[in-house]
């Protein structure tokens, strides 16, 4: 009886911790996504959806991001890796592999610009580690309330900074396409 309970708690804890994780690759994507790289979007492309469309599915975006956070969680669970720092660099590593290779595979049959793929790239590699951070610290330090909230400020401070950046670049005359 002890055992299932032992196993449930586990399971709370690693959905906890996936969450969490997520939540941090979303708050970074937002502020990349909607600030910096946002000019990027604004050329016409064959490869890109009308930012309506693209607009109307960004929370599928940030689903399939949970995917990832998943993988990356059972990945450094199995591997015992514990700690932000052992967290970020695993993270930065699974993300240059898994990006650059799905980069390499879009860039030999997309017409996606290459700037745009560094990009991609950069960001999803930069998401991997910022996740990795947040999952070691949680194996780490397995009583989740302070990460979460240091998480939740991460989130609120990168969506702000994404909206400050993309109205900078709206007045500065990079408007959307």
């Amino acid at each position: 009886m002890n055992n299932n309970n032992d196993q449930f708690l586990l399971v709370g804890f690693y959905i906890k911790l996936t969450l969490l994780a997520w939540l941090s690759m979303i708050g970074f994507d937002f502020f990349l996504h909607a600030g910096m790289l946002a000019p990027l979007y604004a050329k016409e492309s064959a490869f890109l959806l009308p930012l309506e469309r693209a607009f109307k599915l960004i929370p599928l975006g940030y689903l399939s991001f949970l995917g990832l956070a998943f993988l990356l969680i059972w990945l450094m669970s199995r591997l015992d890796l514990q700690g932000w720092k052992k967290g970020a660099l695993f993270g930065l590593q699974l993300g240059a592999l898994t990006w650059g290779s799905l980069i390499l595979g879009l860039y030999s049959i997309s017409t996606a610009s290459p700037l745009l793929l560094l990009g991609w790239f950069l960001d999803q590699t930069a998401e991997f580690g910022i996740a990795g951070a947040v999952a070691g610290h949680g194996f780490a330090e397995p009583n989740l309330r302070r990460l979460f909230f240091m998480v939740l400020s991460f989130v609120i401070v990168s969506m702000v900074a994404g909206i400050i950046w993309q109205n900078v670049a709206l007045m500065m005359g990079q408007s959307p396409r």
